[in-house]
């Protein structure tokens, strides 16, 4: 009898272990080395083995030590990643323009396992918040969950936006400024909105939050958006009430998927924090952060990453940042 196993299955054949490819017929397999690469892969008929092919099993060290369930979590997401190529868990991998640092994974893990993904990416200048959101779009968009994308930013940051979403992750998406709109809308039906007809959009805060534009916007705005220096969308100036409103007005909607980046999420101001957690879910404007349950329902939608904690901890990505060294 065949045996039935799937793109992704670790397989014991030969005496050794491999992972399962797609394979050409059904009574075949394509086997990849665990430690090899695609010019490795072999195809075999396990009618012609002399041992049979099984499953392959790992059984623990002599040693090993009783664990807790967060660790053992850690080591089952490292397994799957060590095993993304030919039949990996990412479908955008073949997309991107780049190879991830292995921590710019982690909010893309943290998405994939909420019903609907509302995080606040607050790491460190430099380590690569849009990378980090641009993993989650293209994994979505790959996987047919997202269709029409808005990233919303300050006016400087829209073009950075467009050229990072081209040549990172092969999006094309059109600049919607105070100067590109009125020729972007030249030409289109009455009936049809700017965002209706260009699906993926880089949108100036500026531009987007007076209020003549914040409800049309807000009737026609995409189930998935960005907000970066999401951090300049929550003060008390007139302008940040004008962004907050708009964003509030968005999240609203519980089925909207929405990813906030700030590197300084919080400035010392307790009502600009929760007001900026208020986006993510209204329940977290009224917890206290002294209340464990808070921290452990925040801690699924939140995310912070200094540089010491990436170049100095269990992460040793020296090679990532540039030294800063002095002579005389």
């Amino acid at each position: 009898m065949t045996p039935n196993f799937a793109p992704g299955d670790l397989v014991r054949a030969r005496a050794r272990e491999w992972v399962a490819l797609p394979s050409p017929h059904p009574r075949l397999l394509t086997l990849r080395p665990l430690s090899g690469g695609e010019h490795d892969s072999v195809i075999l008929d396990p009618a012609l083995e002399q041992l049979p092919v099984e499953p392959a099993r790992f059984d623990l060290p002599a040693d090993a030590a009783m664990t807790v369930q967060a660790k053992a979590a850690l080591l089952a997401d490292a397994l799957r990643l060590t095993l993304r190529r030919g039949a990996g868990p990412f479908r955008s991998a073949a997309q991107l323009g780049f190879e991830p640092r292995v921590y710019q994974l982690v909010p893309l893990l943290m998405a994939l396992r909420l019903p609907v993904p509302r995080l606040l990416i607050a790491d460190d200048v430099g380590i690569g918040k849009t990378i980090e959101a641009g993993l989650i779009l293209r994994e979505l968009i790959d996987r047919g969950e997202v269709e029409a994308f808005a990233v919303l930013c300050p006016p400087h940051l829209v073009e950075q936006w467009v050229i990072e979403l081209k040549d990172r992750f092969g999006i094309e998406a059109v600049a919607v400024t105070a100067g590109s709109a009125a020729k972007l809308e030249r030409g289109l039906p009455l009936a049809q909105s700017l965002f209706e007809a260009y699906p993926h959009t880089v949108v100036s805060l500026d531009y987007i939050k007076a209020e003549k534009r914040r409800e049309g916007f807000a009737r026609a705005c995409p189930d998935f958006v960005i907000v970066d220096e999401a951090h300049a969308c929550v003060g008390t100036h007139k302008g940040k009430q004008q962004r907050f409103a708009l964003l509030q007005g968005l999240a609203r909607d519980p089925e909207r998927r929405l990813l906030m980046l700030t590197a300084t999420p919080h400035s010392g101001d307790e009502d600009a924090f929760a007001r900026l957690l208020s986006l993510l879910d209204p329940a977290f404007a009224a917890l206290r952060f002294e209340d464990s349950q808070y921290r452990e329902q925040l801690a699924r939608h939140f995310v912070q990453r200094r540089r010491i904690d990436l170049t100095a901890g269990d992460w040793d990505e020296q090679r990532v940042f540039p030294r800063h060294e002095t002579t005389e």
